[in-house]
């Protein structure tokens, strides 16, 4: 019979569990050698149970590595033999098929045993900033793209196995910082699988099984109460991706039936596969699917297996939303971030008070850049940025978020501190945040300049950029505009977001990206607001008269009774407008 607990003892041990995966994040941010992980938190740690059940992550875990692991572990346990299993084994991988969904997501999964008896496992996802390659966007398959290492033991019984750490120091650009970072991997497990031992000892505790069963069965209660309080139903929605300028744009198309207690997502319209890195596996598109739905029924229990059981998806074989190898891989954020926007646009007439309008950083920017500094030393780092958030029916979007990917801004004292780059200028962008009763957040600008003189470099810088927002601006909802579009220049012209940028010593680089869309008619934002964002510098006066229906005096200072007369002949206009159409 299985052991059953007390609500209060429940509450203690399921904390306790996330708290054991949290000491391990702290493991990463002490030990980890690239500023990707230490500063911009491009990782993720969790452990299950003997089964490959999700049990608990990170408090700060990335949703695309998270939801894909949840279905990816669970996937790799159910294959091993484990009774081949021993303490000590650590297996490493970083098939994007199996997990992440690109070459760069490393993973090192690790047993746990309790006397002698294998009770789960511990696994964390790095972004490795290097795994070799050619560092762009415009790849044509998953070969071009670095090294890929299927599922091997890096350690067995303990042992480490020098000849996997050689094969990957021989395939990537800075050798010991990679490895470093693949120690980092290992630590962390250690830390994780020590105190899920501690914890079954203290409780006296065979197993992990009662106590995974409980949380997961609580958890699936509680996401399929939520869901009930939907109307069935079937919820659709699209979005258009730009693509490169000599490829049609492509399109994302959700049906969303809600049936009771549980929701099937259908992708069935959406675009094929495509020539370049943008592709997304199944995994990847199972992740920010399912970080939309549990955002919006029930945010507040922490994630698990039991989190998922609800969600049913459907991603036809051979569509941009579920590849086929060896298709490239590389880029899949700069399509899979948009998989949250589209099912928040889908539900949105039904649960407008739960989504958000769509932001400047889906997908986030990233910069890959490598080089040899001024004694042929080579050099490479991984910078993330994010954009506007989308606003929502209650609050003003905020500025320069990674969402929803969760990510962390690189700081420019890092870039500065691990490059040869000069930073000039970051700022924020004003009129980039979508107007709006609740006003899309600011993108920012980053200008950088590559230094000259014998003593700085020795050759070009190679950039390789993921980034979105160039052609089609971020949708507002309800009425709310879309936010700015982004921009990539070098030396003040337009550059290539999607091949392999070679930047020259005294190169001007200027990045904007995109502003956040705008939630709610913007005639509706209280005056007081659009004074503040006047006062701030956030918007300007000529986007506060043409956007918001304001009126200024010579000192520019809204005139509150000319201000509600102007607004109130706009809205007639716009009702006649709509009984028009």
């Amino acid at each position: 019979m299985s052991e059953r607990f007390d609500p209060i003892t429940l509450e203690i041990l399921w904390r306790r569990l996330i708290s054991i995966v949290d000491e391990a994040d702290v493991t990463v941010a002490r030990t980890a050698f690239s500023s990707l992980l230490r500063d911009a938190h491009d990782y993720t740690c969790m452990f299950t149970d003997r089964q490959g059940r999700e049990l608990a992550q990170g408090t700060l875990a990335t949703p695309g590595q998270s939801g894909a692991m949840a279905l990816g572990i669970k996937s790799i346990v159910e294959k091993f033999v484990t009774s081949e299993l021993q303490p000590g084994d650590v297996f490493i991988t970083n098939d994007p098929w199996a997990l992440a969904g690109h070459l760069n997501d490393v993973c090192v999964l690790s047993p746990i045993f309790h006397h002698e008896q294998l009770v789960g496992f511990t696994a964390c996802v790095f972004h490795h900033s290097d795994i070799g390659g050619r560092v762009a966007s415009d790849n044509r398959d998953v070969f071009e793209e670095g090294l890929f290492i299927p599922l091997v033991k890096l350690y067995a019984g303990g042992k480490l196995n020098e000849e996997v750490l050689d094969m990957i120091r021989w395939n990537v650009r800075t050798p010991d910082e990679i490895v470093g970072d693949i120690r980092s991997q290992t630590a962390a497990n250690h830390v994780c699988a020590i105190q899920v031992c501690k914890l079954l000892s203290d409780y006296k505790l065979d197993s992990l099984d009662d106590l995974a069963d409980e949380i997961i069965e609580r958890t699936e209660a509680s996401m399929r109460a939520s869901i009930t309080e939907l109307a069935d139903g079937i919820y659709t929605s699209s979005v258009e991706i730009e693509q490169r300028p000599e490829e049609p744009n492509l399109t994302i198309a959700a049906s969303i039936e809600v049936s009771g207690d549980e929701i099937t997502v259908d992708l069935s319209g959406s675009s094929a596969e495509v020539r370049w890195g943008g592709n997304v596996v199944y995994n990847f598109t199972y992740a920010y699917v399912f970080m939309a739905l549990k955002s919006m029924f029930d945010p507040e229990v922490p994630n698990n297996h039991g989190s998922a059981a609800p969600i049913r998806l459907i991603a036809p074989e051979g569509s941009v939303v579920n590849c086929h190898f060896p298709a490239a891989v590389a880029a899949r954020m700069q399509i899979g971030h948009f998989l949250t926007e589209v099912v928040y646009r889908a539900l949105s007439p039904a649960l407008p008070d739960r989504v958000l309008a769509a932001s400047g950083g889906t997908p986030a920017t990233m910069n890959v850049f490598y080089g040899k500094d001024h004694v042929g030393v080579p050099w490479h780092t991984v910078i993330i940025r994010g954009g506007g958030m989308g606003a929502s029916q209650g609050e003003d979007g905020g500025h320069c978020f990674i969402f929803p990917a969760n990510g962390a801004n690189t700081p420019v004292e890092i870039l500065e501190s691990e490059t040869p780059l000069h930073i000039e200028c970051r700022q924020l962008l004003p009129d980039s945040g979508g107007a709006g009763k609740q006003r899309g957040g600011l993108g920012r600008r980053v200008v950088f300049r590559v230094p000259e003189g014998e003593s700085a470099l020795s050759g070009p810088v190679n950039m390789g950029l993921q980034s979105g927002r160039f052609q089609l601006p971020p949708e507002g909802l309800n009425g709310g505009c879309s936010g700015g579009l982004a921009h990539f220049s070098v030396n003040n012209e337009a550059g290539d977001p999607y091949g392999l940028t070679q930047l020259q010593p005294g190169d001007v680089v200027t990045m904007d990206a995109a502003g956040g869309g705008g939630f709610g008619n913007p005639l509706d934002r209280e005056l007081e607001l659009v004074a503040a964002d006047l006062e701030r510098g956030y918007i300007s006066s000529t986007r506060a008269s043409e956007d918001y229906g304001v009126v200024l005096d010579s000192e520019g200072i809204i005139d509150a009774a000319g201000s509600i007369s102007e607004r109130r002949s706009r809205r007639k206009a716009q009702k006649a407008k709509r009984r028009g159409a």
